[in-house]
């Protein structure tokens, strides 16, 4: 049986091109995904209030320090509940946790000496003036804690107060027929000018939904790095969605009103419970005052009249 050249280099032609054809279309998706990783990583290395080279510079000298000093105390090991913390006060770069250990350890340091300073020449027991010294850096000590759960406080409170407008403004964009994943690139962009938290946090899940998270997976990574309840909701709620084939329009819509109800309930607690903390300063500081504008000319005359008799 005699089989041509041609038969043979055109199957083997077709092949070389479908391998090529496939490998170039591989290699374009390894480059997109490895570049959003890369854009994703320094989108958490991202820390706040960097802005100038200058700055810059001076900062990261400064940070490189504290880095090295946690490292020491910690000796490169930090527990995963702290990291969780720093996350959700926004501080996502992997060195957070080390910085934020030396710059406790520096605070202990510097809160000791002032205290040995202040302490020094007042004439107690040697016993006291130690004990109160220990006292002063336990307290700068504990320092960043406080600013850490100010700071997580205030961003929950932020992505509270502009969610339900940023899932009406998803259920928007997916009535009018645009797709849940472009939707969400949609108001991420949009809110970013309003609420720029609650934007970081939707890039973040958007990029990992393009390195190949499903839509829930990255709702609840979100709602884990912000510690904003309604955020696991919204992704419980998706899932039902998906699961039972219901409208995600009448979902979100249902959802955003819902939040909003909450919200209102909060602000009308809230204002129930103002009547019973003016008591104290009414007490306090308008009391007296009252007391004394009203009864004072009063009693000056009476004390007149008095001496005059």
């Amino acid at each position: 049986m005699n089989i041509s050249s041609s038969e043979i280099i055109i199957p083997v032609l077709t092949f070389l091109s479908v391998v090529t054809l496939g490998g170039l279309i591989m290699f374009i998706q390894a480059n997109r995904k490895k570049s959003l990783a890369m854009k994703m990583l320094q989108h958490e290395d991202a820390l706040p209030g960097q802005t100038g080279e200058g700055d810059v510079k001076k900062k990261d000298a400064l940070l490189e320090i504290f880095e090295k000093i946690g490292n020491f105390v910690s000796h490169g090991q930090t527990t995963t509940t702290l990291s969780e913390q720093l996350i959700r006060a926004g501080y996502h770069s992997k060195s957070a946790s080390a910085m934020y250990t030396g710059v406790k350890m520096l605070l202990f340091f510097v809160g000791m000496v002032m205290t040995a300073c202040m302490v020094i020449n007042i004439n107690i027991n040697l016993i006291t003036k130690m004990t109160l010294i220990f006292v002063g850096g336990v307290v700068f000590f504990f320092l960043p804690n406080a600013k850490i759960m100010v700071q997580f406080k205030k961003r929950s409170r932020e992505i509270n107060r502009y969610l339900p407008e940023a899932i009406d403004l998803l259920e928007i964009c997916v009535s009018s027929g645009i797709g849940l994943d472009m939707a969400w690139n949609i108001v991420s962009n949009e809110i970013k000018q309003v609420c720029p938290i609650l934007a970081g946090a939707m890039d973040i899940s958007n990029f990992e939904m393009h390195l190949g998270a499903s839509r829930v997976t990255a709702l609840k990574h979100m709602a884990a790095r912000t510690g904003v309840d309604a955020l696991s909701s919204l992704a419980a709620i998706l899932v039902q969605t998906e699961r039972f084939g219901t409208s995600i329009g009448s979902t979100l819509q249902v959802f955003a009103t819902s939040m909003r109800e909450e919200r209102n309930f909060a602000v009308e607690e809230n204002a129930e419970k103002m009547a019973v903390k003016l008591i104290i300063p009414m007490v306090l500081f308008i009391f007296p005052a009252a007391v004394i504008t009203v009864v004072g000319p009063a009693a000056i005359v009476i004390a007149k009249v008095m001496m005059t008799q």
